[in-house]
């Protein structure tokens, strides 16, 4: 593999996460780990898209996108760390899966927020912040596709590892792949602020805005009241 397939995750995986995990619940027991345990890259890229994060989203989404990032980093180290990515790519790809999602960006466009969210991510990534064109573009698709939930086809390591994550985080899916003394940690640290409530509205409100959108394909109301009912997170709302 060449080295931009290999540091920005561009490796191909079953889109399938049944595929991933071998018709297993997880590969091995999920042990605790904790925010203080799991590296944050500290790059001047890593910095920027912080800082810009930080002031772009809300509060609720912001703590949501550091959970996915620390969830994720749990996953891939437990369960499956022969993927290979940099973690500046995989938290940058955190950081920006949900800008599509800002009151501002909801409603700048017609465009399904994830694939809005994807374009403006590549500008911020290559134009803005120079980042390498390969990385730029694993974090766009990964943000594209974070929600082509399936299974047929391939996706990316990023994008996998993403949708595991998010998964996990909205909607207590694959509950197995994190300890629930992980999960107490990263609460505390980017608590939730009843964020099951807050994002079913914001599925609601992409949809009610544009009935074409893509969420729409993961079921107008299976899919806000799957994140409603989140019982595997309900403690820590």
């Amino acid at each position: 593999m060449s080295d931009a397939v290999i540091s920005y995750g561009w490796e191909a995986l079953p889109r399938d996460p049944s595929i991933v995990l071998d018709g297993k619940n997880n590969i091995k027991d999920p042990q605790p780990q904790t925010v203080a345990s799991i590296k944050l890259p500290d790059s001047t890229l890593a910095a920027s898209v912080l800082e810009y994060a930080q002031k772009e989203l809300s509060k609720e989404t912001f703590n949501h996108s550091m959970r996915v990032y620390y969830y994720g980093k749990a996953i891939h180290l437990q369960q499956f760390p022969r993927w290979q990515f940099t973690d500046e790519t995989y938290l940058l790809a955190c950081l920006l899966h949900d800008i599509g999602t800002t009151d501002k960006n909801i409603s700048a466009t017609r465009m399904s927020f994830e694939y809005y969210g994807g374009i403006l991510a590549l500008d911020l990534l290559s134009k803005e912040l120079h980042a390498p064109i390969e990385q730029a573009e694993s974090v766009a698709e990964a943000v594209f596709r974070h929600q082509d939930i399936g299974e047929t086809g391939k996706i990316t390591t990023i994008g996998q590892l993403l949708q595991l994550a998010t998964i996990f985080d909205n909607m207590g899916g694959h509950k197995d792949l994190v300890h629930h003394h992980t999960i107490k940690d990263v609460t505390t640290h980017y608590p939730r602020n009843k964020w099951s409530a807050c994002f079913a509205a914001t599925i609601r409100k992409e949809n009610g805005l544009k009935p074409w959108a893509h969420t729409t394909a993961l079921g107008n109301e299976d899919f806000p009241n799957g994140v409603l009912n989140n019982q595997l997170m309900q403690p820590y709302d």
